[in-house]
């Protein structure tokens, strides 16, 4: 996964919602000590998939993953 800094395939507007919400999600987790790693996992994301991961690759990963379209479910 690489470093986003606005999808083509997002609206501009709802990318920085996405943002916002990520960048207050991880200053909670780094303001109490977690790791970007933590973060990604309250999203339900894998750490592993993210090269050189650190808080800004983290924010990124969260917005895209906020930007994506929701998954049907299975009845």
């Amino acid at each position: 996964m690489a470093h986003f800094s606005n999808p083509d395939h997002v609206n501009p507007v709802q990318w920085q919602q996405a943002q916002g919400v990520a960048r207050q999600t991880c200053a909670r987790f780094f303001r109490d000590g977690g790791a970007p790693e933590d973060a990604l996992k309250a999203f339900g994301l894998s750490a592993g998939e993210i090269t050189g991961l650190d808080w800004s690759r983290a924010v990124d990963a969260i917005a895209q993953t906020l930007c994506s379209a929701p998954q049907r479910r299975a009845a």
